[in-house]
């Protein structure tokens, strides 16, 4: 398991019974998560001094309950600063068990000792686009929610990269995928997050397991022979790090040769030093560059 294991100011405390129980700089927050299938003892003290809790409903969905929160506070991971503000359905704006991935590719790009050019697809509110432009690339940021990359643009001022080299682009990926095609762009590295489902800005339906592999192939002919590397994650039940190797396999290396790795993803948790998992990644990289 890749685990992201360099946070200071992030922490995981505990789960049980259905919940993480977790640090966001000064305020600790209480959020479902539903493969904490187990009902451990609430040792921690944290338990006792929440300032949000996430209810979840038995119809589904759910509503915040705050206790001295503000809206809007900000961690920093390394040299980046994110701006936090619970929303709808328990998020925060932030998943920091995709820091490990952020190291992972920062290196690449780091190493490369060439303008590298970075694709960042279901880009959210950026933080893989703040830890590429952060190693020195340059990033096309898409993502179909206006919203989302506004919030993305202030995590970049916030963290000193208003005048970095990323292109912020509110479009439907695969519209996008398929208009540089036809462009002939072409990029070093691509990023992909999709959601387990979702809809373009044009009501365009996403679901993952029908149209993730067709997208894939889509997105690998903007690889270069000489591209760097390609990152999926997956927070789909079922798509889990084999079935992401072999649609890597099967779509990159078959063109591009290369190697594929694959793993879930992970936390530490500090209440019994085990692992909370939260997904998985597959990643190519070109073993020729």
């Amino acid at each position: 398991m890749w685990v992201a294991d360099n946070w200071k100011e992030y922490e995981v405390i505990d789960t049980s019974e259905g919940e993480k129980l977790e640090r966001w700089g000064q305020y600790i927050l209480l959020r479902p998560d539903p493969q904490v299938i187990w009902n451990t003892p609430k040792e921690a003290k944290e338990w006792h001094k929440l300032n949000g809790h996430y209810h979840r409903s038995s119809k589904g969905g759910g509503e915040w309950e705050f206790f001295n929160l503000p809206q809007e506070w900000s961690i920093h991971y390394k040299s980046l600063t994110f701006r936090l503000k619970p929303f709808s359905f328990k998020h925060t704006g932030l998943f920091p068990e995709q820091a490990v991935n952020w190291d992972w590719f920062a290196g690449i790009i780091q190493k490369a000792d060439r303008p590298v050019r970075v694709l960042n697809l279901f880009a959210y509110t950026g933080g893989a686009t703040l830890a590429a432009a952060k190693a020195g690339a340059n990033v096309t940021h898409v993502d179909a929610s206006k919203g989302m990359v506004t919030w993305a643009r202030e995590n970049a001022a916030a963290s000193g990269l208003s005048d970095a080299p990323i292109r912020w682009l509110v479009d439907d990926c695969v519209k996008f995928v398929e208009r540089e095609i036809r462009r002939g762009n072409t990029y070093d590295g691509i990023i992909m997050d999709p959601p387990s489902y979702g809809r373009g800005p044009k009501g365009e339906i996403w679901k993952m397991e029908e149209s993730i592999y067709p997208f894939i192939c889509s997105a690998a002919r903007l690889l270069r022979k000489d591209s760097l590397f390609f990152l999926i994650n997956s927070y789909t039940t079922g798509l889990q790090p084999a079935v992401l190797s072999y649609l890597l396999n099967s779509t990159i290396v078959k063109r591009l040769g290369g190697q594929v790795v694959s793993s879930e993803i992970g936390l530490p948790v500090t209440a019994g030093g085990l692992i909370l998992p939260c997904g998985s990644s597959g990643r190519w990289i070109n073993t020729d560059t």
